[in-house]
């Protein structure tokens, strides 16, 4: 087990540097903005709809659209994770594809579907065959810089989204928003980075308290649950271990039923807190708690930095970065390769 105090070994044992690139986040949100900006892309002028295409970390690029502007996006958005396309797909809807690989197999399939169906079409990429293909097909790439592992490019990702579907007219001016992000992303990595000593630093006092038990993850839904699903798996794919999200109020009606002695003990749970909260859904955390730790599972409060959605829900998307990074690290486990991933992609190409 590593001391994660111990600055120079937790930096020994990321020889890929996974904590560098997570730091990166508010340079990564302000690049993407600012390139995606800049870019001449086709009005959104009668669009009915809007279907977000990806898988793993390219797909949280839609989450942060729908979690953070569900309030200000004039049409439906729903994030894809399949290979198929909805039936309402046609040329009314802009499907928006999102591969930092640009080689993923469902993302393809779901991108060759929109050509098929005329349907408007944005590429977020960093090459491969999505990029290869969309030339072709005429539909615009806003490009992300590679060498990213998918993950840790959801900075570029989104935010090149973010800025790709202002300029279409489809969200309104983010300038203030992102600026906002920005800034609070910037002070949290400060405190949240390898130099800071656990007793200051509240990622490496989390991924301490979690320890060997397998953390439970709570958010209110809307951000709080987008934010959530990304700390579950996050803890999976940067620290190496199980883990679980719930949704606010929706695990009041079931999930509460199963957290009884012994279970309990097994698990960390990590609730996600922000301001924007419903008044009927933030009342519901404590009495949940109160039964969760009943069973004798230890509880912890994460909360929302900032006044924009955006800014709250990439702050809360941050510190779960840093915390799994630091989970696996506690553990010895190198953050960055995902092996078990990789062994399936090659069985399935075998296939």
């Amino acid at each position: 087990m590593i001391d994660l105090g111990n600055a120079e070994a937790l930096r020994a044992a990321d020889p890929q540097d996974m904590l560098g690139a997570v730091a990166g986040l508010p340079q990564h949100c302000r690049q993407a903005y600012d390139s995606a900006r800049s870019i001449d892309l086709p009005s959104a002028e009668g669009l009915t709809a809007v279907t977000f295409c990806g898988m793993g970390g390219s797909a949280v690029a839609g989450d942060v659209l729908r979690g953070a502007f569900r309030d200000d996006l004039r049409v439906p958005v729903e994030v894809n994770r399949s290979p198929y396309l909805p039936a309402y797909a046609g040329p009314d809807t802009l499907v928006v594809i999102s591969s930092y690989s640009g080689n993923t197999s469902e993302t393809l399939s779901g991108f060759r579907e929109a050509v098929k169906r005329g349907c408007r079409l944005l590429v977020v990429s960093g090459g491969g065959t999505l990029v290869e293909e969309a030339g072709p097909a005429g539909a615009p790439v806003v490009p992300v810089p590679p060498g990213f592992q998918p993950r840790a490019a959801l900075g570029h990702l989104g935010f090149a989204a973010l800025g790709a579907l202002e300029t279409m007219g489809l969200l309104p001016d983010l300038a203030d928003d992102v600026a906002e992000t920005v800034q609070e992303l910037e002070a949290l990595a400060q405190r949240m980075g390898p130099d800071a000593a656990p007793d200051t630093n509240p990622a490496k006092a989390l991924a301490n308290l979690i320890g060997k038990r397998a953390p439970v993850i709570w958010g209110a839904e809307g951000l709080g649950s987008v934010a959530a699903m990304r700390w579950k798996t996050q803890m999976n794919e940067n620290g190496k271990v199980p883990a679980f999200y719930s949704s606010m109020s929706e695990l009041d009606h079931n999930e509460v039923v199963g957290w009884t002695t012994p279970y309990g003990q097994h698990f960390s749970l990590v609730a996600l807190r922000h301001d924007g909260e419903h008044p009927e859904i933030a009342a519901r955390f404590k009495l949940s708690y109160d039964i969760a730790r009943a069973a004798g599972v230890e509880i912890e409060e994460v909360t929302a930095a900032g006044r924009s959605n955006l800014a709250r829900l990439m702050s809360l998307i941050l510190a779960g970065d840093f915390t799994s990074v630091y989970v696996g690290l506690r553990r010895g486990v190198d953050p960055t390769p995902v092996v078990v991933i990789d062994q399936l992609k090659a069985s399935l190409a075998g296939a």
